[in-house]
């Protein structure tokens, strides 16, 4: 079985373009279907985050509205619960040996805009991961983890990639709104990526040689079964 590197926003609040602060931190479904699917699929997951601080839940992502169901709600709290040892002692990025992991998979939230996305040591360990054609799986927002990937002439290393991730739409119809600092998807169509966006809130999966992308949390379940399929082969 693989070795899983999973990258997790250590934010826990992102200024909005009214210079309002907005808590903010992982997407709780998108970690838990992550984390639950590929260890039932027999690899080992180990988390990272920057300055190996400990990460937080984005409190809208355990709330009945956004989730579906109080049932929900209460299956993510208690799976996040059974990974409470994990979660609280993540290893820094900053020591993570890329060659020690099969795959790179980084679950979104608002966080990874804060954070991931000018993390120059995340920067370092994709760069280095896609050169050895380690599988990368970025989802919803995490996609913005990959902007952190530019070598010293600021040319970024996914450029001219097929990926998807949380869509403008889905943003400016169910996520920040106009107040988000800036849209994730436009930003790297900017940077040279070619971004390919499904229908709204619907599961949609991108792959591209090591590259596995997901638009949104409906996109959860799909991304890992790809990781796994990816690394079976």
């Amino acid at each position: 079985m693989s070795n899983i590197l999973m990258v997790v926003t250590a934010a826990d609040s992102l200024a909005l373009a009214d210079g309002s602060a907005h808590a903010t931190g992982f997407w709780a479904e998108e970690l838990v279907v992550a984390h639950r699917d590929l260890t039932a699929a027999g690899h080992t997951i180990t988390i990272a985050t920057p300055g190996g601080r400990v990460p937080t839940v984005d409190p809208g992502s355990l709330t009945v509205e956004n989730v579906g169901s109080k049932e929900k709600a209460d299956e993510l709290r208690g799976y996040l619960g059974s990974i409470e040892e994990a979660l609280s002692h993540p290893v820094a990025l900053d020591s993570v040996d890329v060659a020690a992991f099969d795959a790179v998979v980084l679950p979104g939230g608002h966080g990874p805009m804060a954070d991931l996305a000018s993390d120059a040591q995340l920067g370092a360990i994709l760069t280095a991961a896609d050169a050895a054609g380690t599988v990368i799986a970025p989802f919803c927002h995490g996609p913005a983890g990959l902007l952190s990937a530019v070598d010293a002439s600021g040319a970024f290393a996914f450029a001219g990639r097929r990926l998807t991730v949380f869509s403008d739409e889905e943003e400016l119809t169910g996520g920040l709104g106009e107040n988000t600092p800036w849209l994730v998807a436009s930003t790297l169509r900017e940077r040279g990526a070619i971004v390919e966006a499904g229908a709204p809130w619907t599961s949609h999966v991108v792959r591209d040689g090591n590259l596995i992308s997901g638009q949104n949390p409906q996109s959860s379940e799909a991304v890992a079964k790809a990781v796994v399929e990816a690394l079976a082969s």
